[in-house]
C-alpha cells in the first residue's frame, strides 16, 4: 500500500474510484470488513428508516438525548455542503482530521491479508463513520438509514430500537414498485424482541406483518401512541406515559408532530436503558435545528429552503407554504435527480409558484434544467393553464438563486427545493442573507 490519501477530500475521491457502481445492495462485503474492524457498540443504538422525516427524527432524538445529559453520536446522510455534516458527536459536527484516521483504518481492514474486498462509496464512508462513533465512548448512537433498510450498510449494526418514519415511493428501481414492497425493505432494520416504532399513520401492512413475524415489540402510531394538539400546544400519549402542554418543535411544518411522536415513543420504549426527563423533552424539541427542512431564512424577500424531492414531501412542503399566508409572487429554484417522479411533484406545488428557476446540478444522476422545464411545459399543456408562469434555466443553484433575488420584490418569497444538491448549492458560502432592493431605487 502506498500513496494513500492524507486529506478527507482525497479519501472521498479514492472511495469514488474503488467500486464501479454507485449503489450495490447487499451486506456481505460491508459486513466482512466490519468484522475485520471488530466494529461493535456498547450503548443503545436507534436506527431510523423511512422515505421522509428521517433527518428530522434523528435531529429530535439527538436534541432530547443531549438535554438529558447523554453523550450522543449521530450518522446521517446525505450532507448539504460538507461531508463532515454526516457525523455528529455530542451535538457537534466532527472534523475532517477525525474522519481521515478512520478512513485509513477501513482501508487497512479492506485489503487485510491481501484478501481485498470491494466497497461502494457509501459502504466505505459508512464504515469510517461507524468506527469513529464506536470509539467515541457514547451513551446512545442514532443511525439514519441511507436507502431502504434491509440491505443498507447501516443494517450491519443490530439496533436496539428501530423507527420507521413515513413511507412513500422513492428509489423504486432498488426498493420496489409500491409502498408495500418498499415498506418491507425498510422493515428490515427491525430486530426480534426489540422495539419497532412505526410513526407512519398509514403504515403499509408489510411493515406491521414483518414486525409480527419476527416478534419485534411493535409500537404503532394511532394504537400504541398518539398526539393531540391545538394552535398553542400539543400533547403525547403512549403506553403508560403522557406528556401534556408541549411547545411545538422548532422544526416547522405540520408533519413534524408525527416525527416528534415517534421520537417520544422510542424514548418510552427504551426507558429502562435511556431514561429522559419531561424537561429534556420540552427543551430538546424547542431547540432542535436541521438545515433544509422547511427552513425559513429571515429577511426580504422571505426565503424557504426544503429538501423535498418526492411526491409525499413536496405535498407537505406545499401545505406548509400555503399556511404561510399571502405573498404577491412566489419564485421557485428547483433541481432534482433524473429518477424522481416529477410530474406529481410539479402538479402539486405548481399552483403556488409564479416563476420557476430550473437548475442543473453537479452530479451525473441529476436531471437537466432543460428537461425539468420540458416537464413543466408538458404539464401546463395538459392542464390548459390559465396563468402565465415564467420559467428560466441556470447551470447551478447559486446562479438560479441570484436571478430570483434580482427579480423579487421585498414582499415576495423565494422557495429553494428539490435535491440536497439544490439546497446545498445555495448554502455553499453560508446561509444567504437577503437584503431587498430599496423600493424606487
Amino acid at each position: 500500500m502506498h500513496n494513500l490519501p492524507d486529506t478527507l477530500d482525497g479519501w472521498l475521491s479514492y472511495c469514488e474510484s474503488l467500486h464501479p457502481r454507485n449503489i450495490e445492495m447487499g451486506l456481505e462485503r460491508v459486513g466482512e470488513v466490519a468484522k475485520r474492524l471488530n466494529l461493535h457498540f456498547d450503548c443503545p443504538v436507534i436506527t431510523v428508516a423511512g422515505t421522509n422525516g428521517k433527518g428530522s427524527t434523528c435531529a429530535m432524538l439527538e436534541a432530547v438525548a443531549l438535554q438529558s445529559g447523554y453523550r450522543t453520536g449521530v450518522f446521517t446522510s446525505p450532507h448539504l455542503v460538507h461531508f463532515e455534516e454526516r457525523c455528529r458527536v455530542y451535538g457537534e459536527i466532527v472534523t475532517a482530521a477525525q474522519l481521515v484516521e478512520q478512513f485509513a483504518a477501513v482501508e487497512a481492514a479492506r485489503v487485510q491479508g491481501g484478501n481485498e474486498i470491494a466497497l461502494t462509496y457509501f459502504e466505505f464512508t459508512t464504515l469510517a463513520i461507524l468506527r469513529l462513533l464506536s470509539l467515541a465512548r457514547l451513551d446512545v448512537v442514532i443511525l439514519e438509514v441511507g436507502m431502504g433498510g434491509r440491505l443498507d450498510a447501516t443494517n450491519i449494526v443490530d439496533t436496539d430500537c428501530a423507527i420507521i418514519t413515513s413511507i412513500d415511493l422513492d428509489h423504486m428501481e432498488f426498493l420496489g414498485p409500491d409502498r408495500e414492497t418498499i415498506g418491507r425493505e425498510k422493515a428490515g432494520i427491525m430486530r426480534p424482541g426489540k422495539p419497532a416504532v412505526v410513526s407512519d399513520p398509514m403504515a403499509p401492512q408489510s411493515v406491521i406483518d414483518h414486525a409480527n413475524d419476527i416478534g419485534a415489540d411493535l409500537w404503532r402510531f394511532g394504537i400504541d401512541f398518539n398526539f393531540t394538539g391545538d394552535k398553542q400546544q400539543w400533547a403525547w400519549a403512549g403506553r403508560g406515559r403522557r406528556y401534556a402542554g408541549l411547545g411545538y418543535p422548532a422544526l416547522r411544518g405540520a408533519n413534524q408532530l408525527v416525527n416528534a411522536s415517534g421520537v417520544l415513543a422510542a424514548f418510552e420504549a427504551l426507558r429502562d436503558r435511556l431514561p429522559v426527563t419531561a424537561q429534556a423533552v420540552r427543551t430538546g424539541l424547542a431547540m432542535v435545528e436541521l438545515p433544509g427542512r422547511f427552513q425559513i431564512i429571515p429577511g426580504q424577500p422571505t426565503m424557504v429552503l426544503d429538501v423535498a424531492h418526492n411526491p409525499h414531501s413536496v405535498a407537505a412542503l406545499t401545505a406548509n407554504l400555503d399556511a404561510m399566508g399571502y405573498f404577491p409572487v412566489t419564485h421557485a429554484v428547483f433541481g432534482a435527480m433524473a429518477d424522481k417522479d416529477l410530474t406529481p411533484m410539479l402538479a402539486k406545488i405548481g399552483p403556488l409558484i409564479d416563476r420557476w428557476y430550473f437548475t442543473d446540478l453537479p452530479t451525473p444522476r441529476a436531471d437537466t434544467a432543460a428537461h425539468l422545464q420540458q416537464k413543466w411545459n408538458a404539464l401546463q399543456m395538459v392542464a390548459g393553464a390559465k396563468r402565465d408562469v415564467k420559467t428560466s434555466l441556470y447551470s447551478n443553484p447559486e446562479a438560479a438563486l441570484q436571478a430570483a433575488i434580482a427579480a423579487a420584490d421585498p414582499a415576495d418569497r423565494i422557495v429553494v427545493f428539490g435535491s440536497f444538491y439544490t439546497v446545498g448549492g445555495v448554502l455553499q458560502h453560508g446561509t444567504p442573507r437577503l437584503q431587498a432592493k430599496h423600493l424606487g431605487a
